[in-house]
């Protein structure tokens, strides 16, 4: 018999940044590392990952992290991650390995311990083992996972839909659910991002004839965003396209590295030869393809709306085509960037997030799922907190006892004991690191406040110079302000902050010694109070005091 601990690092409550620990006798196992992505709040952040102290901490407990499939809200903390830790082990399956090596190599990070898993082949880790069952995404070789214990299953699923005229590597087993459901699932956790959506997903995930609508109705150049992770939907877009006489540029290395990849690995079938160049870029029917990433959304439009992009120029007669939904969070930015291409002149085609669904399950897939796995207890996971009380309400509207669901929030911890559940209130420290550019250092709250602050109310810098022997004022005190008021036209502030610096300074000067500390916090103390009572504002002030 055993005892069984599971929580969230990240994933309950929010969108993205999904990990998820289960912590059997000691033996701890821990499905997907995701981001999050930072909102227009956050100013500079990049990504938003889950805090890695857990992982620290128990790092000679953790048998490896399991990665259901290559989205960066299950695998975009890896790099961080593997930064910090190089001695972990990592398990995923071929697509997602490939993804995670090129962004290794891309990002200089040498890592050994990523381990190639086969679906539906057993890895043993003592009295437990891992199951990886194919399930069907966007993506291809995705997987959920049956964690092997000795009261029961313990089943993640990741994302999921079903869908029957999904084949190869994108298939769901639904033979090896239901054998997985027979032998007996202590817990199932189970996604909940569409939770409230009546039905299965399928076909709305499908867009080929919205696509197809989109190439007979526009005749001139169709710029496609597309975002690279998403390949089944590139194969719609690559049948669509084969349908035409038309040349398809891909525009930027990453892009074209991964398109020639999905092609030459067969997860994708399209004909080579109707992929131009530079040469056509400018043709009146081409199609062109961008990628929309993930952790900077809409960064390669802006640059060419914004004319820093030495190729592409938009034209009245462009067609801008975002083959996704807005992603949560991003929907300002969409606005914008698509306002802005309006006035260019272009016609914009956005697909909405309500009819053009992406391939998380809906209430009867997750119904289909619960009567397959039949779990004695269910933990919506993935999504905010609304999303898992639908999830809730599912399982409930198909008999599943109330007090068997789990509901919880990131740390909060489901213990098992015995294959009994035991209410223990116990809670995981949890925190996330914010991350800003390519450094897996969390950059802290206290530099996201000056940030804040800078850009609401700008920053004031008094520098004056002292004689080293005498102590006096030789040069300044001098005003410099950014983000702030105008200097012309307030030369009356700026003549009385001289003012008070110089008052300030010479408090703080006796005996001929300088109390350095003090100026720097009269000078901010004083300065504050003055500038408040003017102009209502709070500037940054930072004061440089040297000796010659």
């Amino acid at each position: 018999m055993s005892k069984i601990k599971i929580f969230a690092l990240g994933g309950l409550n929010e969108s993205g940044k999904n990990m998820y620990v289960i912590n059997v006798n000691e033996d701890i196992f821990i499905f997907d590392a995701g981001l999050k992505f930072a909102d227009d709040k956050m100013l500079g952040v990049d990504y938003i990952i889950p805090d890695l102290t857990y992982l620290k901490e128990n790092i000679n407990n953790i048998k490896g992290i399991f990665l259901t499939h290559a989205h960066e809200k299950y695998i975009g903390a890896v790099c961080d991650i593997v930064r910090e830790l190089p001695n972990i082990n990592i398990y995923a399956t071929k697509f997602t390995c490939d993804i995670l090596n090129k962004d290794f190599e891309d990002l200089g990070i040498k890592f050994k311990k990523l381990h190639l898993i086969q679906v539906h082949k057993k890895i043993n880790f003592g009295k437990n083992s891992i199951f990886p069952v194919g399930l069907t995404n966007s993506v291809p070789d995705a997987v959920g996972y049956v964690l092997n214990t000795q009261d029961g299953a313990i089943v993640y699923t990741g994302n999921f839909v079903f869908d029957s005229s999904m084949t190869g590597p994108y298939k769901t087993d639904i033979g090896k659910l239901a054998y997985i459901g027979k032998q007996g699932v202590l817990c199932l956790m189970s996604e909940s991002e569409y939770a409230e959506r009546v039905g299965y997903t399928v076909p709305n995930n499908r867009i080929s004839s919205t696509i197809r609508d989109v190439f007979l109705h526009n005749e001139g150049r169709i710029i496609v965003t597309v975002l690279t992770t998403h390949i089944s939907r590139l194969q719609e877009l690559f049948t669509e396209i084969s349908k035409t006489h038309r040349k398809m540029v891909i525009m930027g290395k990453k892009l074209q590295n991964l398109v020639n990849h999905v092609i030459d690995n067969g997860y994708v079938t399209f004909n080579k030869d109707q992929i131009g160049n530079l040469n056509n870029i400018n043709d009146r029917d081409s199609i062109i393809l961008i990628s929309n990433e993930n952790e900077k959304p809409f960064m390669n439009l802006e640059r060419i709306i914004n004319g820093y992009d030495k190729y592409i120029k938009i034209n009245e007669n462009d067609t801008i085509f975002f083959l996704e939904p807005v992603q949560v969070g991003m929907e300002k930015k969409s606005v914008k960037v698509s306002d802005e291409l309006s006035k260019m002149g272009a016609n914009v085609i956005t697909l909405s997030s309500k009819t053009h669904l992406l391939n998380h399950a809906s209430q009867e897939d997750l119904m289909l799922m619960l009567n397959l796995m039949n779990p004695k207890y269910y933990f919506p996971v993935i999504g905010e907190y609304r999303n898992q009380v639908e999830n809730a309400n599912v399982a409930s509207s198909i008999g599943m006892k109330k007090e068997n669901i789990l509901l919880k929030q990131n740390g909060n911890v489901v213990t098992f004991e015995n294959g009994k559940l035991v209410e223990t209130n116990e809670k995981i420290k949890i925190d996330e690191l914010l991350i800003d550019g390519n450094q897996a250092k969390d950059i802290g709250e206290l530099v996201l406040k000056d940030r804040e602050l800078l850009s609401d109310n700008g920053i004031v810098i008094i520098c004056a110079t002292l004689n080293r022997k005498t102590k006096e004022i030789l040069a300044g005190p001098e005003v410099l302000t950014r983000g702030f008021i105008y200097v012309k036209e307030n030369t009356d502030i700026i003549e009385k902050i001289k003012e008070i610096s110089v008052h300030v300074i010479n408090s703080n000067i006796s005996n001929n010694y300088v109390e350095f500390n003090k100026i720097k916090t009269g000078i901010r103390d004083e300065l504050g109070k003055f500038l408040y009572l003017e102009t209502e504002c709070k500037p940054m002030i930072i004061t440089v005091i040297s000796e010659i």
